[in-house]
């Protein structure tokens, strides 16, 4: 009978966000396979817990992955950690468990401490919706795109960043977004632990004064529905109904449907679209 696989979270600072279930398992377990051992083993020496350990990261997923999954199918139980919060969270362990998934092996989590939402509870802005986007990619190109299309979502957004790159990262949320409000978590669960709340703007003309330390989670305003709905109307005010319709014919859509999207648009009837339309065209 096969194994399963425990996704067993870890604290984000403070040693004493550890539950006593995930001691428990981890204790209980065939194996540990951890992100970073030199980082884990502290850890399990803190709560004495003698479970020999294995490395899984990004550079052996694959090679690795088979292997424990292996064992797994063998009758042994694993536990995933990562270096801080839940395993499968911006690491490698997204990809063990679609292992595990393909081979019939059974995956359980031990919830436990997650940046992410200890970040948006502090953040002060609205919890209700949230995006979150992990780290931004460090290519250029896929790096702009993600931001663009992050410019017009309306949830609150959450991005993980280092110090070294805070001060960019921001110069670039402000470039693409404007001004937002924005609370920049920084050493969660740890003494030194601060919820900056303050705008796009003003972040960076912090951070340019002063030097960032210890990761980030940045907690960013998500665009007001009615923002987007002033902007769209902006937009369609600077086209005639001719070229609106041709926006809306040029992604495949009927004549007939885009008369009735632009007239919605517009906030007009179809036949003062019709109306208009007719005019251009004896104009023309």
């Amino acid at each position: 009978m096969a194994g399963t696989l425990y996704l067993c979270a870890t604290p984000i600072g403070n040693l004493e966000d550890m539950t006593l279930r995930a001691i428990r398992i981890l204790r209980e377990a065939d194996l540990i396979a951890a992100e970073d051992t030199r980082n884990s083993i502290k850890l399990l020496n803190h709560f004495e817990i003698k479970t020999p350990m294995t490395s899984y990261h990004e550079y052996n997923k694959i090679e690795k992955g088979r292997k424990l999954v292996e064992r797994l199918l063998s009758g042994e139980n694993i536990a995933l950690i990562t270096d801080a919060g839940m395993p499968g969270i911006s690491d490698p362990g997204e990809e063990l468990v679609k292992m595990c998934y393909d081979a019939g092996v059974a995956v359980t989590a031990v919830p436990g401490a997650s940046a992410c939402i200890t970040a948006l509870v502090l953040s002060g802005l609205s919890t209700r919706r949230f995006a979150f986007e992990a780290f931004l990619p460090a290519e250029k190109k896929e790096r702009k795109s993600i931001l663009t299309e992050l410019k017009d979502e309306t949830r609150t957004m959450i991005i993980y960043e280092a110090p070294h790159r805070l001060l960019r990262t921001l110069e670039e949320l402000y470039e693409t977004m404007g001004e937002r409000k924005i609370t920049v978590c920084r050493e969660l669960t740890k003494r030194h632990e601060t919820a900056f709340t303050t705008t796009l703007k003003e972040a960076c003309s912090y951070y340019r004064a002063q030097e960032p330390k210890g990761e980030c989670v940045l907690v960013i305003e998500g665009k007001s529905r009615q923002e987007l709905k002033e902007e769209a109307q902006a937009r369609w005010d600077d086209m005639s109904v001719k070229e609106h319709m041709e926006y809306y014919e040029s992604q495949g859509i009927g004549r007939k449907e885009a008369m009735k999207l632009v007239a919605k648009d517009r906030g007009a009837g179809k036949r003062d679209i019709y109306k208009a339309l007719l005019e251009q065209r004896e104009e023309e």
